[in-house]
């Protein structure tokens, strides 16, 4: 007999529950059961199906008669735990048809809807704002597509350059702005509230995405950090930017340092849960957060702004930073732009490479 090794245990006190997750089943143990599986851990050789609590743990699949062979996996534990947690969901049913998909997926939207949609934001700001200019889809240059696609790269070295507020309005318009443009699109299955189109795609139509701009060298606004209004076109100052370093907040990228603009993106998980509740879900977080960072910098590489993204984020210091500690709404990305040589690694790792090469 083996333990399955597609388990992990939480303390809730006064029980443990063990999580087979990968097959999405909870079990909460006594004290009993606890130490009777403490005891098979250390020796699986113990199992006696006559044992009550033995038979449940097989029958539970806690315990598996043949070994499994486990899938290769070259990062940490934590990291296949989601990966195969958020694989394989439950569905009672499978639609065997288009007519079957529709009617259930009906009354998934009428059961949702049934409850109160998440607010607007999850925290309340003052009432006043920074409304910035109505942005048109003319005030664009006039950029193919394929030659902003050809020409977006990431870049590691900026210059003390600013940008105008007019380009930060029309990339915030275009990459998180709720569009006028699309006001007329139709959709019944979803509520009014929920009725507004982005430039990028969301799981559900939910807009999960929200954005909290680093102004640090921006003609019109206040070095700041700033939450956007993605319904009004609207900034709110949060507060001024911090003394460390913007690369005290990546993970020490440094090179950083001089960006004059820059944007976390954000995730409201609630409004996830909302109308996803389950595990699946949380994948839609990141696609949904990649989405959107691939829109700004397509929009920045058309407005003639070199752009840099990144996922390190030193998340305790950018969570107090924007005010979500502790929130259902977590920050999951950075990106940036502004003006600068176009190199993609900055001059000092540059210079270690030339010298690495001359030694060699």
């Amino acid at each position: 007999m083996h333990i399955n090794p597609c388990l992990f245990v939480l303390a809730r006190p006064p029980h443990q529950i063990v999580w087979n997750y990968e097959r999405h089943t909870q079990f909460e143990l006594d004290l009993h059961y606890s130490i009777r599986l403490a005891q098979l851990i250390a020796n699986p050789l113990q199992f006696d199906i006559n044992n009550a609590i033995d038979a449940d743990f097989l029958k539970a699949d806690i315990l598996i008669e043949e070994p499994r062979r486990p899938i290769e996996w070259h990062w940490d534990e934590l990291s296949r735990i989601f990966h195969i947690g958020t694989k394989n969901i439950p569905c009672a049913q499978v639609p065997r048809d288009v007519n079957e998909w529709a009617k259930a997926y009906l009354q998934h939207c009428n059961e949702v809807l049934s409850s109160p949609a998440p607010p607007a934001r999850t925290r309340t700001y003052p009432a006043d704002r920074i409304v910035l200019a109505p942005c048109t889809l003319v005030d664009m240059p006039n950029a193919s597509l394929s030659q902003t696609l050809v020409g977006r790269s990431t870049s590691r070295s900026f210059s003390e350059q600013t940008i105008s507020i007019e380009q930060v309005g029309i990339l915030l318009y275009l990459t998180l702005g709720y569009l006028n443009e699309r006001l007329g699109v139709q959709d019944t299955s979803r509520p009014d509230a929920l009725g507004v189109r982005r430039s990028s795609p969301s799981g559900g139509g939910l807009n999960a995405c929200e954005g909290y701009l680093y102004v640090r060298n921006v003609t019109g606004l206040a070095p700041g950090i700033y939450a956007y209004h993605p319904d009004a076109h609207a900034l709110s100052p949060i507060r001024s930017l911090p003394d460390e370093p913007l690369g005290n907040l990546l993970c020490g990228q440094h090179f950083i340092n001089p960006l004059p603009f820059g944007l976390f993106l954000t995730s409201r998980f609630d409004k996830l849960w909302w109308k996803y509740p389950h595990s699946r879900a949380s994948r839609m977080a990141f696609v949904e957060t990649g989405h959107v960072s691939q829109t700004f910098l397509t929009v920045a590489t058309a407005l003639g702004l070199d752009t840099w993204l990144t996922g390190a984020l030193a998340d305790r210091e950018v969570e107090h930073l924007l005010g979500l500690e502790g929130a259902c709404e977590q920050p999951l990305f950075f990106v940036g732009c502004g003006h600068g040589d176009g190199q993609v690694h900055c001059k000092e790792l540059m210079a270690l490479i030339d010298r690495q090469e001359v030694v060699s």
